[in-house]
């Protein structure tokens, strides 16, 4: 079975380190549906200063709060940084398939 596509989550956020705000945050997430259960899964891009993604990178605690309120845990899919820009997964806080639209 394929997965299923259910869309992007995109806009602006803070980039966080436990209760720490490190500063705003563009991003990109596409997320997916993996049957039979359907787990939701989303990956993408964030864009911020590159100073920001240095303190970052690698951590455990980082999370990307969305102007809604939404907390997004993410980990680093690069192996390093290369400007303002970086590639992630989210870990937590996603939306279930039947509520991604609305999220």
């Amino acid at each position: 079975m394929a997965m299923r596509y259910l869309g992007g989550l995109r806009g602006e956020g803070t980039l966080t380190l436990g209760d720490q705000a490190l500063g705003p945050v563009n991003y990109e997430l596409d997320g997916y549906a993996t049957p039979p259960a359907g787990h939701v899964s989303a990956s993408g891009e964030i864009r911020t200063a590159t100073a920001v993604l240095k303190k970052a990178f690698g951590r455990r605690d980082l999370k990307l709060v969305t102007e809604s309120g939404r907390e997004l845990g993410l980990r680093f899919s690069d192996k390093k940084i290369n400007g303002d820009y970086a590639h992630v997964d989210v870990t937590s806080g996603l939306p279930e398939a039947k509520n991604w639209r609305a999220a």
